[in-house]
């Protein structure tokens, strides 16, 4: 349709040769009412993109929510700048002064929980903290009433729980962001973008390499998201793990869709010369029903330093812990062990993703 575009009196006198004199209506022809269309459709645009990327006031429930790589680099943008900032003792307290975190952990966690407390804390926010052991959980209170009540008291929920699909449950009800902080063995959103910036800080890039995840494939949360968050790069995924544990077929059909390069192998020795990333996983004992089941996996794959002798000497080893005898602990002084460094970052990148779900990016 054609665009009519009215031009507002000018707020004070121009001189008569002044350049930013506005030309008169009559003058406004069909040429410079495109050249206002055009300029009109390119701002639109760029605020459409703009909102897009946006995360403000947005829950994180899934990757699936990430589908531009830019929408990506803000947050890892953002994530380096908190780091530099930690690294060179500059406070950020002033970011989120005032806001208050819930942090509703329905399962155990050491590093995902502590991470998102020293986040909010470090911007200058303050955690309120709910759990199943200690919470009206135990009187029989329901996922959805708790998270309710925990919205009218904080800024952001952070919430990890059991249950697949615990999280769009929560987010139905609450009137605050929610960040899904893992539920049972669908996904751990944060986990991968914190995987992701690992990548990117230890090796600079993550198009062009091999990943190489090996473990409990099945069962594993943060696999199954970082698998569909690499599809936003080039890159190569191979998967390592017995015939029981492998990667879902819904996750697999997913990464193949976006046209990824995906191997599976049986044996971590013939594919550890090529691998880039070495994505170690837990073999989870409290996701097998029988104690049988759980031995008969278990130990079939360790990091040890006779073993990464096949290994690149430019690769990193990563794995989103706890540990338990997959990786040696002779490996941990090798450059090339980056899980704790890994650690670390996820609490960068949780500060960005606080920062931005709270619009004070």
């Amino acid at each position: 349709e054609e665009l009519h575009v009215k031009i507002p009196e000018p707020t004070k006198p121009f001189g008569p040769h002044s350049a930013l004199s506005p030309l008169p209506r009559q003058r406004l022809d069909s040429a410079g009412n495109q050249m206002y269309k055009e300029l009109f459709q390119e701002s639109v645009g760029r605020a459409s993109v703009t909102q897009a990327r946006s995360l403000s006031g947005k829950n994180i429930l899934s990757v699936a929510m990430f589908t531009m790589k830019e929408q990506l680099n803000d947050i890892y943008n953002l994530a380096s700048i908190f780091k530099a900032r930690v690294h060179k003792d500059r406070p950020c307290d002033d970011v989120l002064k005032g806001k208050v975190m819930a942090s509703c952990f329905y399962e155990v966690s050491t590093r995902t929980c502590c991470s998102f407390a020293a986040a909010m804390q470090r911007l200058g926010g303050r955690v309120i903290y709910m759990d199943e052991s200690s919470s009206s959980v135990k009187k029989g209170e329901t996922l959805e009433d708790s998270i309710a009540v925990m919205s009218g008291y904080a800024d952001v929920v952070v919430l990890r729980h059991p249950e697949v699909g615990a999280m769009a449950r929560a987010a139905d009800v609450c009137r605050k962001p929610v960040i899904n902080a893992g539920d049972g063995i669908g996904e751990h959103p944060t986990q991968a973008l914190l995987d992701v910036f690992t990548i990117r800080e230890e090796i600079g890039t993550v198009n062009g390499l091999t990943i190489t995840m090996v473990g409990d494939l099945k069962h594993g949360r943060t696999v199954h998201s970082l698998a569909r968050l690499l599809t936003l790069y080039n890159v190569t995924i191979n998967y390592v793990s017995p015939t029981a544990l492998a990667m879902p077929e819904k996750v697999f059909n997913f990464v193949a869709q976006k046209g990824i390069q995906q191997n599976v192998y049986s044996t971590l020795e013939e594919v550890l010369p090529e691998t880039d990333v070495l994505y170690m996983t837990r073999i989870q004992k409290e996701r097998f029903e029988s104690e049988e089941e759980y031995n008969a996996t278990c130990g079939l794959y360790v990091v040890t330093p006779k073993l990464m002798t096949r290994a690149k000497n430019r690769m990193i080893v990563m794995h989103p812990l706890p540990r338990n005898n997959e990786i040696d602990k002779a490996f941990d002084n090798d450059k090339r062990a980056a899980y704790f460094r890994q650690a670390e970052y996820g609490m960068y990148v949780r500060m960005s993703l606080l920062a931005m779900v709270l619009g004070k990016n």
